[in-house]
């Protein structure tokens, strides 16, 4: 059995960090976008990707992969935005069992009046704090964390994922 590298100071000092100030931003944005429009975190993020989709309609696999959510918690969001009106699910013309999320009228009408105040949000609490070296830092170290982990990058005591074959939803 091999023996356990711990984390020393520093690398103790980074982890707390980003789980302290991951679940402070988070909540700040949740409480922002819930007073200010009503919609989770989550929910803005579909409506976010459904509007730079192109003709505003995204596979729900492919809509819960762009989140990093699992097809039950996207299937619970979308059916929330579904009753609201701001989302709608159609059959995708291309594979009989594939479902798409499409963007409303009234979604994209609600995303519009978001958007500034969340983005307000993100800048005053992450992006004005940081120095742009830090921004960057940020950007390519995390992009890096997420690019291992959805290639399934060998861990430490694990062996590698195999990648699983496209699922229709």
């Amino acid at each position: 059995m091999d023996e356990t590298t711990w984390l020393n100071s520093e690398e103790m000092r980074a982890w707390q960090a980003l789980l302290s100030g991951w679940a402070l931003l988070d909540r700040e944005i949740e409480h922002q976008l819930k007073n200010d429009s009503g919609l989770s975190h989550t929910q803005y993020e579909v409506l976010v990707r459904l509007a730079a989709a192109p003709e505003g309609r995204i596979r729900m696999t492919e809509l819960a992969d762009s989140l990093v959510n699992s097809k039950s918690g996207l299937t619970y969001q979308v059916s929330r935005l579904e009753a609201a009106g701001l989302v709608r699910r159609e059959a995708c013309p291309t594979d009989v069992r594939g479902v798409s999320a499409v963007l409303t009228d009234k979604g994209r009408h609600t995303l519009d009046k978001a958007a500034p105040g969340h983005v307000a949000q993100v800048r005053e609490l992450l992006i004005d704090v940081l120095t742009p070296t830090q921004l960057t830092a940020l950007a390519d170290g995390l992009g890096e964390v997420a690019r291992r982990i959805q290639e399934g990058a060998p861990r430490a005591g694990r062996a590698p994922r195999t990648r699983r074959p496209e699922r229709t939803v």
